[in-house]
């Protein structure tokens, strides 16, 4: 089967957070899967990029952007005129639609709030081309520019969703906010998300050593973009909380990722008014190898967010052994609760509770490691590359079937 993948990011901008990491595993598996594979995507600086980074891929130029090959999948990193945070204007994206979109069978559109993804659905409706949608947790306008994402709705991710053959939730709570939001359920299909473990694992200690962090202290990790939606700032008050009169071995909080509006100040600035700022480290955005040597050497990994369709930070915190703290709110809590990790409400007295008892309880934290190794036996990409497969093969069936019913309604 012949698939375009359609997403505002991509790696190697893996700063973007999960959607790059996704439609990357998810593309990959396709490919090997045997289907042809093209990424259809913005450029946020390849070129610079690829200058200080070692080179894993074979990148040339095309007539639409940039094209690069990767574990057997084609990418095209179309030029960008303007931006503004994480939505792109390019322009090309009309004459890639008019000359390649023909020779694709199906197509999948990652996220809202982008200008691709309406310009390739329409694209679609012209040519009868098939598409799904999987709204990665964006459906529901949680912060900044509410405004704007409902006038996004109005304008185009109306029309986008009402032309798909199916959306994609990833989790039992976001069907939910899909229905809520006016989506029948008959037109969403569940698929979780994946996590891909490395081929070897770092030493441990190594994280610990670049931070000078003491091998006995507790290292509480989290890992992501400092945004408020993921609500790291709970997350300090809980460790401040959790640590006040603590007998036990000396804690530490590591925020990994990249700054989003300011939030690593704010923290910085709450984190002395805490009193807690010599314990708290902020080594900046984590990937690859020293990614996962943090979660090696994490004694517990807190995804605190306000909401998240999947959490995939959690998932790779379990595939690396080191058992999870997670809200109530992330659609991959059911997964772990209790046997992985601990579900707690987004609130700081039961976070740092939580903490407490996961850092001091030898007996349940021998529990939650162990039941990571369980937990990760079921988190490959294997299961969800099978179900698109399945899900792709149904949309291109059914729009055969339609226009074939259509030629019979024309002939009789």
């Amino acid at each position: 089967m012949r698939i375009l993948n359609v997403t505002e990011t991509y790696a190697p901008f893996l700063e973007f957070g999960g959607p790059p990491v996704k439609v990357r595993s998810l593309s990959a598996g396709l490919a090997r899967a045997g289907h042809q594979v093209t990424v259809l995507t913005a450029d946020w600086g390849l070129q610079e990029r690829e200058e200080t980074e070692e080179r894993k891929a074979v990148t040339e130029r095309s007539p639409f952007g940039w094209r690069r090959l990767e574990n057997g999948v084609e990418a095209i990193y179309l030029p960008t005129w303007l931006h503004h945070r994480r939505v792109s204007w390019n322009p090309a994206v009309s004459r890639y639609c008019r000359v390649c979109l023909p020779k694709f069978e199906m197509a999948h559109i990652f996220g809202l709030y982008d200008l691709l993804g309406p310009a390739v659905a329409a694209a679609c409706q012209k040519l009868a081309i098939p598409y799904v949608v999987e709204p990665i947790g964006m459906f529901i306008p949680l912060v900044r520019n509410f405004r704007l994402k409902r006038l996004y709705h109005r304008l185009w991710g109306r029309k986008m969703i009402a032309g798909a053959s199916a959306l994609v939730a990833t989790s039992e709570q976001e069907i939910e906010e899909l229905c809520t939001g006016g989506i029948s359920r008959a037109k969403i299909v569940l698929r979780r998300n994946g996590v891909e473990a490395p081929a070897s694992w770092p030493e441990p200690g190594i994280f610990r050593k670049k931070l000078g962090i003491p091998a006995q202290a507790k290292l509480v990790l989290f890992l992501g973009r400092l945004s408020a939606k993921k609500s790291p700032d709970l997350l300090l008050r809980a460790f401040a909380e959790a640590g006040k009169g603590s007998e036990a071995a000396p804690m530490r909080l590591i925020f990994a990722g990249p700054d989003e509006g300011g939030m690593k100040a704010r923290l910085e600035q709450c984190a002395g008014q805490l009193g807690v700022a010599t314990t708290v480290h902020f080594p900046g955005p984590l990937f690859g190898p020293e990614k996962w040597a943090a979660f090696r050497d994490a004694d517990v990994f807190v995804l605190p967010s306000q909401n998240e369709n999947f959490g995939n930070t959690a998932a790779e915190s379990v595939a690396a052994g080191t058992p999870v703290i997670v809200t109530e709110t992330c659609g991959i809590a059911p997964l772990l609760a209790n046997e992985a990790g601990l579900v707690v409400r987004n609130d700081a007295r039961e976070m740092a509770a939580a903490l407490a008892r996961i850092l001091s309880d030898k007996k349940l934290f021998g529990h939650l490691q162990a039941g990571c190794a369980r937990v990760t036996q079921n988190l490959g990409w294997e299961s969800p590359v099978r179900e698109m497969e399945s899900l792709y093969l149904r949309c291109v069936t059914q729009e055969a079937m339609g226009e074939k019913a259509g030629e019979s309604g024309r002939c009789s």
